[in-house]
């Protein structure tokens, strides 16, 4: 990666102040801004290659949709069925029947709890999401529709960021909207327009990276402190957010802002504090993930050959030990793009990523790393750079990433397991 950082683009060229208009003492007092006004004012924020992203992005959603659409019909749960599934069924399916849960009845609803014979472990997800989605569902009664809508809007942020960081790394023109072609064609996809968490702390995370990248260290504080919230990813981009500090902080003005590397630990510390509460225990959230999916620690090694045998000694169904070897897989991309961000010398985007890997990689077998993909955006703009110096790489990744991004976004949309 170039370690050029041009910085981010002017706000829309055309959005000049209008000429002040002439005094008069008959002029009303302005009253409230109105809506269209406002919304004009965020659009014209928006640069000619922000909505560039954006319309990539809408196509594909429509994409998606479209694949769900006909997933119903082409794949129903039962042979034989003369009756598709209901349209927003394909998208209600493994963690988000959980946030659903938590944002219906709470954690602990009538005083159940890990105590409770059958209990599904709810505790293990962070309370940013569910939260959200009750209140949007205060406005929309469809509770998957709700969820829907948050990531629809979320991973429009997301992908705007993320081409704007890409566009403070790489100098080459087009890097942004190469950078979100290849992150919106990703593996695993399908997850930034669910009722999952990944667009929405990437609606955080990539934002607070990006204020972390220009100093504004307060901004960049508050956004992964709300990051947090949703995922514990949200400590492991604390902790690149605090380095990056250390490495620039220069004068002893700079290091008055040090007080803001702490703020993201608050709301993790409240979540246990209100756990602890409910349960007696500290680190419930911890103890929910081991129960419910085999998060308990083991030796990276143990937990590469556990991984290895779900994969290829026919203990699994073909449909789960391909996913394993999609957890392989993965893992090998995330320690081969560590090694390259230490080469480079890009030592907070090093830590976040190995810090990343380090607690995936320590369960009794690999969970969720391919998903976990999608949250690495020095991922998505190393392959943009490298694209842009080797034209040939993008045709051969789209070539690959397209059957599979499909594959996976059917996987999931029909109710198997897809990470």
């Amino acid at each position: 990666m170039s370690t050029m950082s041009p910085g981010l683009r002017p706000s829309h060229p055309h959005s000049r102040p209008a000429p002040p208009e002439p005094r008069s003492s008959t002029r009303p007092e302005p009253g409230p801004e109105p809506r269209a006004g406002r919304f004009r004012r965020v659009t014209d924020r928006l640069t000619p290659a922000d909505r560039s992203v954006l319309w990539l992005y809408l196509l594909t959603r429509i994409s998606l949709w479209i694949t769900a659409h006909f997933a119903r019909w082409l794949f129903p749960a039962q042979s034989g069925t003369r009756e598709a599934a209901p349209v927003l069924a394909p998208f209600q399916h493994w963690d988000a029947n959980h946030y659903l849960h938590i944002a219906r009845e709470g954690y602990f609803p009538a005083g159940t709890g890990p105590w409770t014979s059958g209990w599904d472990n709810r505790e293990a997800f962070f309370p940013g999401y569910p939260f959200l989605l009750r209140a949007v569902h205060t406005v929309v009664p469809d509770w998957t529709a709700a969820g829907l809508l948050i990531s629809f809007v979320a991973g429009a942020v997301a992908v705007v960021a993320l081409a704007r960081i890409a566009r403070t790394y790489l100098p080459e023109d087009g890097a942004g909207h190469r950078t979100a072609v290849l992150f919106l064609l990703s593996p695993c996809a399908v997850f930034l327009a669910l009722g999952y968490t990944e667009a929405l702390f990437l609606a955080f995370a990539l934002p607070a990276w990006l204020a972390a990248v220009r100093h504004r260290w307060a901004l960049a504080a508050v956004l992964v402190a709300l990051a947090t919230t949703v995922r514990v990813s949200g400590l492991f981009l604390a902790a690149a957010v605090a380095l990056l500090f250390v490495l620039s902080a220069r004068t002893r003005r700079d290091w008055r802002a040090a007080g803001w590397t702490l703020l993201p630990a608050l709301p993790p510390a409240a979540y246990s504090w209100y756990l602890h509460a409910h349960t007696g225990d500290w680190m419930a959230w911890k103890h929910a993930q081991e129960r419910g999916w085999h998060r308990t620690f083991h030796a990276p090694w143990e937990a590469w050959a556990n991984t290895w045998n779900a994969a290829f000694d026919g203990v699994q169904t073909t449909g789960y030990a391909a996913m394993f070897q999609a957890e392989l897989a993965a893992m090998l991309v995330g320690l081969a793009l560590v090694a390259l961000l230490v080469r480079y010398r890009r030592w907070p985007e090093a830590v976040y990523v190995a810090l990343s890997l380090w607690a995936l990689g320590t369960s009794y077998w690999y969970t969720s790393i391919p998903r976990a993909t999608l949250l690495w955006w020095p991922l998505w703009i190393g392959l943009a750079a490298l694209s842009l110096r080797r034209p040939w790489f993008r045709a051969a990744y789209l070539s690959v990433a397209a059957p599979v991004t499909t594959l996976v976004a059917l996987t999931f949309l029909t109710g198997r397991w897809a990470g």
